[in-house]
């Protein structure tokens, strides 16, 4: 654009030009009609605004008309050059920056340690390691290697590029270190999965701050090592220090998983206190923590409660409800997210398809799953396909599940086949049992659940043979039975019970108070379902061996341990099976008590002798 002399603004008293266009111009040729313009005037050339000077002849071929004009004003050039670099690092072009360094190494401009920042800054939202490294030497040949800020910016460079190796050996030959140093090595660890050796590193620190322990929490509750994680939490708190949202979110986490209830509350009641009610991703993770805990009201209340809701929000109240067996709810909630005007994503479908696979409801399962990619242009993930394997298997559907895994798009994988295999043994398909479990065999062969599985449905057949042999199969492979096990909490203790077990301190107790209750169960109707004892023994060893089953040892105990009234929380790492299910359904009669299990599927609220599953699980 052409910018005449005569639309400059002269004042009549000091005949400079309007403080507009001085800060405004675009482009190198106005800049030199303003140029002559103050020449003209006799306006001083210092009235010019050099960082614009700068920014306008960044990338043409009036660089060098900047550099004079820098010259001629004695100005320190490189600082000018540096809040380009600055803008572009931080802006929407950070590859601008990388080519104005370019430009500047070109016309002989050094360096100092800003500009390394700053085009630092720029590799690294490029994950651009290539260029990055020859900053990196420029750091080395400038004799930088002392400014720490530089060389926590190369560490962390290099790390988030995945270069962990070199970010290592860089930190390793820093003469100094802050917490920062020590927090980028550690979050990127966490980052990878490498939690063992962040912890390492975190266990040498000479400093801790909250980032620091937030870090380590965060990364133990990522890999499933919850129970460090809250460990590690309560060494925190010890230490003095209080939680970040960050921080409370990462423990929730670990609360959820851990179905630790209490910690869960507390941490709850701590956030509140802090102000933390109306952050959104701390209010995600508290429905999702209360849902895991079995407190799906609680996880209600705080979703009504938010003033602002992301599809987290709605996607984590959905799964929720579908977990609890609510499934009609589940639906409602998602036509109301819907009408709400906000648009579902590949979670908010896979807590749909899991409440009409937890409820039979394979019409409405078939709607949802076409409604996917036709209204909202949802590319179904294996996690999909998995729903719908379930949803038809649990439905008996087994050819239609079998055609539907061959019909699939992407490879199917364990879990797809293992869908199906569950649907075999509930309806005692053992053809297609053994094609489920030849696929299975090869993608996941060191998971025993499979065997165990097929061994049943051998067992349930009579057919003993098959039974030894698939045995003899997981021993050859050296594939051992996962032992079912179940977790009570009484007053912030976890105490852990696993089937046939009778070494817990108060085992007479619980045996007897097992016989008591056993009297009453069967005269409200109760008969042991010896069926599900898949071994070839004598009934009354069945029964036996009925009775030691980990989670009817779990909740007598928390009748002894806990007053009358309150809900008996359960945690289970298999499947319930058939009579305990049956059980306590009867326990929640006699004992007036309401029994919460949660299984590896779902869960189970027992009261008043029925059970929110509807007994389809």
């Amino acid at each position: 654009m052409i910018c005449s002399l005569s639309l400059l603004h002269v004042s009549p008293l000091h005949h400079r030009p309007s403080t507009h266009l001085l800060h405004n111009f675009t482009s190198p040729f106005e800049l030199k009609q303003l140029h002559a313009h103050l020449l003209k005037t006799n306006s001083p050339l210092s009235s010019l605004p050099l960082s614009r000077v700068a920014s306008v002849c960044a990338f043409n071929s009036s660089f060098s008309y900047a550099k004079l004009i820098f010259q001629l004003l004695d100005a320190s050039e490189v600082t000018h050059w540096n809040t380009c670099l600055r803008s572009f690092a931080e802006g929407d072009s950070p590859a601008d920056a990388i080519s104005l360094f370019y430009r500047l190494r070109e016309f002989d401009i050094s360096p100092d340690h800003y500009t390394c920042s700053f085009v630092l800054k720029a590799c690294s939202r490029l994950l651009d390691v290539r260029n990055g490294k020859i900053v990196h030497g420029y750091v080395e040949k400038l004799g930088l290697q002392s400014n720490m800020f530089l060389q926590n910016m190369i560490v962390h460079l290099y790390a988030l590029c995945g270069e962990i190796g070199v970010a290592r050996k860089v930190f390793d030959k820093m003469p100094q270190r802050d917490v920062i140093t020590w927090n980028i090595m550690i979050a990127r660890l966490v980052k990878m999965g490498d939690a063992e050796g962040a912890y390492k590193l975190f266990a040498e620190m000479p400093e801790r701050n909250v980032r620091s322990w937030t870090s380590m929490i965060g990364g133990y509750a990522q890999c499933g090592k919850s129970k460090e994680a809250i460990d590690l939490f309560l060494e925190m708190e010890d230490a003095g220090l209080l939680p970040n949202e960050v921080t409370v979110v990462a423990v929730l986490v670990a609360c959820a998983d851990m179905g630790n209830l209490v910690l869960g509350r507390r941490i709850h009641d701590f956030s509140n206190r802090s102000g933390y009610e109306k952050n959104i991703r701390v209010c995600n993770t508290l429905i999702d923590m209360y849902v895991k805990c079995g407190c799906l009201e609680d996880a209600c209340r705080i979703f009504d409660n938010m003033e602002e809701r992301t599809v987290v929000s709605w996607s984590a109240m959905i799964a929720g409800l579908a977990a609890h067996g609510r499934a009609e709810d589940a639906l409602a909630l998602f036509n109301k997210m819907i009408n709400t005007g906000v648009k579902p994503n590949a979670v908010t479908f896979i807590g749909i398809l899991h409440a009409c696979s937890h409820m039979g409801m394979v019409e409405k399962g078939r709607k949802y799953f076409a409604s996917m990619t036709r209204d909202y242009g949802i590319v179904p993930r294996i996690e999909h396909y998995g729903c719908m394997v379930d949803l038809f298997s649990r439905a008996g559907l087994l050819q239609e599940a079998h055609e539907f895994i061959m019909n699939m798009p992407i490879a199917p994988n364990g879990v797809v086949w293992g869908a199906l295999l569950g649907g075999c043994k509930v309806h005692k398909n053992i053809k297609l049992a053994e094609e489920a479990t030849r696929h299975l065999s090869k993608l996941d062969p060191l998971n025993d659940g499979y065997y165990v599985v097929l061994s049943n449905i051998y067992a349930e057949a009579g057919r003993w043979e098959d039974v030894a042999r698939v045995r003899k199969l997981m021993r050859d492979r050296g594939v051992k039975k996962t032992p079912g096990w179940s977790s009570i909490m009484v007053e912030g203790v976890v105490y852990n019970f696993v089937a046939g077990d009778d070494t817990h301190p108060q085992t007479e107790e619980i045996f007897q108070t097992w016989e008591k209750l056993l009297q009453r169960m069967k005269l409200k109707g109760y008969v042991p379902n010896t069926s599900v004892v898949l071994l070839d023994m004598e009934e009354d060893q069945k029964e036996k061996f009925l009775y030691r089953h980990s989670e009817k040892l779990a909740v007598v105990f928390g009748l002894i341990k806990t007053t009358p009234g309150t809900v008996i929380r359960i945690m289970k790492n298999l499947r319930v099976c058939e009579d305990c299910h049956a059980a306590l359904k009867i326990i929640s009669v006699v004992s007036t008590r309401e029994i919460v299990v949660r299984d590896r599927n779902r869960f189970h609220c027992f009261k008043n002798g029925s059970c929110s599953c509807g007994d389809y699980w």
